[in-house]
């Protein structure tokens, strides 16, 4: 169910985000480096907030309410796109909509793992990421539509995203229940407090660490949009970027997910630096849409190789009753990683171009992937052993 409205809110999420870069830069005059801030900013916002929400979904012990928050604020926002009169309504809009994804991100994902069995954790969340990256296939796919429909009209294209909002937060309202309320009653005099966050242990770190350096390597995907309108694909023809990022991504994240399970974890970690280089190389030299598809596929099968491997890692090597503020610290690196990556890609995508930006992605992600081997580090296992 939580996949499900994942799916939802992806679907409405990826509409808006796969036209406006191109309606920031086309039609109100932004630079590509402002596009990098603001995208950069965004991001990092969202990462950042879920430090808090997962915090008091811990002192709370009850993680729904925050996630309906979440996704409400996330709905709400998507009303400003269309009205926005100007840049700073539709930036406002844009930062509105990450608050709510920071608020829901940390207790969902702690609600899963406390939804889950250990054994299948992997699976779990390849499962939802799976969900959650079709609603990113059928996002670019109703922009393309919507934007061909509407004779080329953001604005009424970006209404068509309110439906899917909308859907998500009445599905979640009425199909999501917490489970054990009666433990947590029991537990409730057991209270949570920021010191807690001293019982995370070494390996949780190792886990941030790892996800911190790929995050620094891997820029907001608002550039893969930006590549595609760059080589001649147009405002109708870049949103397949981000349908062919997201096909490989849905594809593939819930059989690495299982295949986590039986402890492949580092093969996997390793085939997504693998990916990732590849896929920075491959846009770099891109000069038409077959290259620019080509790379956004890449980028995808990245992306299904680790970001549901690095979650129920992160479930797996924090204790229960701070999995809310686990995931909360480690998104909190995330942000940083990605306020720089973004800020960094947008002034040499201005200086030197973009060729410069993804050789420079290609780099940073091979300096951490020969790292990786050269420490002989073997990334914590799922079952929380060191």
């Amino acid at each position: 169910m939580l996949g499900f409205v994942s799916l939802l809110m992806d679907t409405s999420s990826e509409l808006i985000h796969a036209l406006l870069p191109l309606y920031m830069v086309g039609a109100l005059g932004a630079s590509v480096l402002t596009v990098g801030i603001i995208e950069g900013v965004a991001e990092a916002i969202a990462l950042i907030v879920k430090v808090f929400s997962g915090y008091w979904s811990d002192v709370l012990r009850h993680r729904k309410p925050l996630v309906v928050l979440g996704y409400g604020l996330a709905a709400v926002s998507k009303l400003a796109f269309p009205l926005a009169p100007a840049l700073g309504w539709v930036v406002g809009a844009r930062f509105a909509d990450r608050v709510g994804k920071g608020i829901r991100g940390a207790p969902r994902d702690a609600l899963i793992a406390d939804l889950t069995p250990a054994a299948v954790r992997g699976a779990a969340y390849g499962l939802r990421q799976a969900l959650d990256t079709i609603g990113a296939i059928a996002g670019p796919l109703l922009a393309v539509a919507a934007i061909g429909y509407f004779a080329g009209s953001f604005r009424a294209a970006f209404w068509v995203a309110v439906i899917p909002a909308a859907l998500c937060v009445a599905l979640l309202v009425f199909g999501v229940h917490e489970k054990d309320d009666g433990a947590r009653a029991r537990d409730a005099s057991k209270r949570v407090s920021w010191r807690d966050a001293r019982r995370l242990e070494r390996r949780f770190y190792i886990v941030t660490g790892i996800a911190s350096v790929l995050t620094l390597a891997r820029f907001s995907e608002a550039f893969l949009v930006l590549r595609a309108q760059d080589v001649g694909m147009g405002v109708r023809g870049a949103p397949w970027v981000m349908v062919a990022m997201s096909t490989v991504y849905a594809a593939i994240a819930y059989p690495a997910g299982r295949s986590a399970d039986r402890g492949h974890a580092n093969a996997l970690l390793s085939g997504g630096l693998v990916a990732l280089i590849a896929s920075d190389v491959v846009l770099a030299l891109a000069r038409g849409a077959a290259g620019t598809l080509a790379g956004a596929a890449l980028w995808g099968l990245h992306m299904a190789l680790t970001q549901g491997l690095l979650a129920a890692l992160v479930a797996a090597n924090a204790p229960a009753d701070l999995r809310g503020t686990a995931f909360g610290v480690f998104n909190l690196a995330g942000g940083v990683a990605l306020l720089a990556a973004s800020a960094l890609a947008g002034y040499l995508w201005q200086a030197m171009g973009p060729a410069a930006t993804f050789f420079t992605g290609a780099g940073l992600t091979a300096a951490a992937w020969a790292a990786l081997l050269a420490s002989g580090r073997r990334v914590p296992t799922l079952d929380g052993s060191k």
